[in-house]
């Protein structure tokens, strides 16, 4: 039985980060499936990790995470010598420029992609009304911000240098939702670098692989 443990459901980003993280670091791991949405009934063992029934929980062993990217560096950092040893840098100085962008990713990227989201994909299936006014302050934010990331990588061919690393990882879920969407493509495809960062990043097999997990029908509990 593999000591790495994922509690949720691949739909959400948060676990779609780690899932792909295990991916590339080719970590053996199990899903515990858990349905994001619904609010059925949960497992006693999940509960017990995270009773209010958070999107994501992570065993490693007798140590829990909750947080993405939190897990996605433990990862990289434990099991540094196994799969992609370039996620978290080789040097002092790779590691600075993976962590600025992994911020970068956090603070400015996340909430207005997850926003988007919300609005333009959950909302409609959890039958509420969409935020019109946060859908275009949020496209605005994101702009701003893909503005940056094409001049980034008119430098490099990924955003921490010429290397894929976890601050490219870090984005594949959201802009996965987005990039794909009529209304919010050409945020993205507009821009040559970006589309070209995102042609690169989201065709990795780890990536591929979590988006068939994506695709597999919820196993609700």
């Amino acid at each position: 039985m593999a000591s790495v443990k994922v509690f949720g459901s691949p739909t959400s980003a948060e676990v779609a980060r780690v899932l792909t993280c295990l991916f590339e670091k080719d970590i053996e791991f199990q899903l515990i499936r858990v349905d994001n949405y619904k609010g059925q009934r949960r497992l006693p063992e999940y509960l017990k990790l995270q009773p209010f029934g958070q999107a994501l929980t992570f065993e490693d062993g007798k140590q829990t995470l909750v947080n993405s990217r939190e897990i996605c560096r433990h990862l990289a950092e434990k099991y540094a010598g196994q799969g992609n040893k370039d996620l978290l840098g080789s040097g002092t100085l790779e590691r600075a420029s993976i962590e600025q962008w992994l911020q970068t990713e956090e603070k400015n990227f996340d909430p207005p992609s997850s926003a988007l989201v919300f609005n333009l994909a959950l909302a409609p299936l959890l039958s509420m009304d969409q935020d019109k006014d946060a859908v275009e302050r949020s496209k605005k934010q994101l702009d701003a911000v893909l503005k940056i990331y094409e001049r980034r990588l008119d430098e490099s061919e990924y955003l921490a240098g010429d290397k894929f690393t976890l601050a490219d990882l870090s984005h594949l879920p959201n802009a996965h939702r987005l990039v794909h969407r009529p209304d919010c493509s050409s945020l993205f495809n507009s821009r040559k670098r970006v589309a070209e960062w995102w042609k690169a990043i989201s065709s990795r097999p780890s990536w591929q692989r979590v988006v068939e997990m994506q695709q597999e029908p919820p196993h609700i509990i």
